[in-house]
């Protein structure tokens, strides 16, 4: 029955087409508890996400500067490099990620000493899978729509200056 046979890896084209349009959500989620960790990727993935994991603050440090991620879930309490620790890192280099901290102790006294960290939202353990599943539509709708609109947003030309009137 050659004619039933399936080629894995091979999407249809419709698919194929929609998924380079709308590529999946890439999310770090970082936490020292290996089953928490696997827990939280392994249910986003289920739901379309693409999930990479990091053990620490320093480890996710790493991998943030080497790719691209459009959400960062973080534990606060960890070795090495707390979730505080590395939000101040994120921001310092200027990177733009929105950032979900999913503690068990929520860190008041260094949110309220740091206001530059600039979370995008706030999850207390333990929280359910439904919690962390609505927040990460929530910041990630959030997010894009302010991307869509700023490409909306008309281009206005900018006014010539003296030197560029200026005949050669």
């Amino acid at each position: 029955m050659k004619g039933n046979r399936i080629a894995h890896g091979v999407e249809p084209a419709g698919t194929q087409a929609r998924c380079q349009r709308n590529p999946p959500k890439r999310i770090l989620v970082v936490d020292d508890d290996e089953f928490i960790r696997q827990v939280n990727a392994d249910m986003l993935s289920r739901f379309g996400y693409e999930t990479e994991t990091a053990e620490d603050g320093a480890a996710a440090w790493e991998a943030l500067q080497d790719n691209g991620y459009d959400l960062l879930i973080t534990d606060n309490s960890m070795p090495k490099v707390s979730g505080v620790e590395l939000v101040k890192k994120l921001r310092s280099a200027h990177m733009t990620v929105p950032v979900v901290l999913a503690s068990g102790t929520v860190p008041m006294e260094a949110m309220n000493r740091n206001s530059s960290l600039q979370l995008a939202a706030m999850l207390v353990k333990p929280f359910t899978t439904d919690e962390l599943l609505a927040t990460v539509k929530k910041v990630l709708g959030m997010t894009d729509s302010a991307r869509e609109q700023i490409e909306s947003m008309p281009i206005r030309p900018s006014e010539p200056s003296a030197d560029s009137l200026r005949l050669r």
